[in-house]
């Protein structure tokens, strides 16, 4: 019998998807086709059309379908994509914007209310420094090019105020401008790298912000999960936990040659210095995929979806993921995670 033909569409990742795309890692039971796809191109494509077999998706996108009612996927708990996001909340110099409070009554630029990074940095504001969405004016369109699309288009809370920017404008130019006061991004802005002082992270010491966010809330945030296309998992529901456990060999691939310091495999000069770093503060193990594994951070990120109106009702992990991998044990070769510096 041959193998099943699925194609996946994510993101090339140097460590932990580059044994799938080489084909080091192959699903049993499955022919995978890996097809690399920028972000804000496949989870357009994914959120408005169902071409995929599987595929990387924005966490709080999925979520935000499942609560509409939308069925077309179902995920398993393999998540590529994971990062603190204080780091990531960038002030204009001249803003005055020296503490989190103080981005109440400001204009905030944002590609999408929806991002995943967004509802995280949100809910960091609201749970640590009780600075709730409806005291920001919220801006939304494209970061670095007029014009921005939105993937999935959501209702917006009725009590968040959420408007447009010109259609001529970009977020970045606008912050850089001082006509917005705050910038929400996954990405860095190009006026905090090129020297002019225009643009400052609001968290100055935000390496040291997450790590205690990370030791008191046992977070490390998820940004992407997997989805599979749920008529293809009913038909061929072993599909789920096979994919999982596939990622999971190939996250291990990538993590074991990272290990290897002798000849560095990343363009990192102090890498050796950071894995010890990321032992000291995570313990053994810091990137992990499962259901059981990430349970309180899924239920937590269900409770936030919700009470920021990204979603219509609370829901649950269970709902989430497919169900042959919601026991499925991810973390029994702990030598993923034996540090050699």
């Amino acid at each position: 019998m041959s193998d099943l033909p699925v194609t996946y569409a994510g993101l090339d990742y140097l460590d932990r998807t580059r044994a799938l795309i080489s084909g080091a890692v192959q699903p049993a039971g499955i022919a995978l086709r890996y097809v690399v796809v920028p972000p804000a191109d496949l989870f357009r494509r994914v959120s408005q059309y169902t071409e995929f077999d599987a595929a990387e998706m924005s966490a709080s996108t999925y979520f935000n379908l499942i609560a509409r009612g939308d069925e077309r996927y179902l995920a398993i708990p393999v998540f590529p994509s994971r990062n603190f996001r204080h780091g990531y909340i960038f002030v204009g110099a001249r803003s005055g914007i020296d503490a989190p409070r103080d981005l109440i009554g400001r204009r905030v630029g944002i590609s999408e209310y929806q991002m995943t990074a967004a509802m995280w940095q949100r809910a960091v504001l609201m749970h640590d420094y009780d600075v709730q969405p409806q005291d920001i004016r919220w801006f939304e369109g494209g970061l670095r090019h007029p014009g921005y699309v939105e993937r999935n288009e959501t209702e917006a809370p009725a009590d968040v105020s959420i408007e447009r920017i010109p259609a001529d404008k970009t977020l970045e130019g606008m912050l850089e401008q001082g006509e917005l006061d705050a910038l929400f991004s996954a990405n860095l802005p190009r006026a905090l790298i090129d020297g002019s002082g225009r643009v400052r992270r609001l968290f100055s010491n935000w390496i040291d912000v997450e790590k205690e966010y990370y030791h008191r809330t046992r977070f490390y945030p998820v940004m992407h999960l997997v989805v599979l296309r749920r008529a293809l998992y009913r038909e061929y529901p072993w599909i789920a936990a096979s994919l999982l456990d596939a990622f999971t060999k190939a996250q291990r691939v990538g993590w074991r040659r990272l290990l290897e310091t002798g000849s560095l495999a990343a363009m990192l000069p102090w890498l050796p210095r950071d894995l010890a770093e990321i032992a000291e503060v995570f313990g053994p193990s810091h990137w992990q995929y499962g259901f059981q594994e990430n349970y309180a951070l899924i239920s937590a990120m269900c409770q936030y979806h919700f009470e920021q109106g990204l979603s219509a009702r609370r829901l649950t992990p269970e709902e989430l993921f497919a169900e042959e991998t919601q026991q499925a044990p991810t973390t029994a070769e702990a030598a993923l995670y034996e540090f050699q510096p």
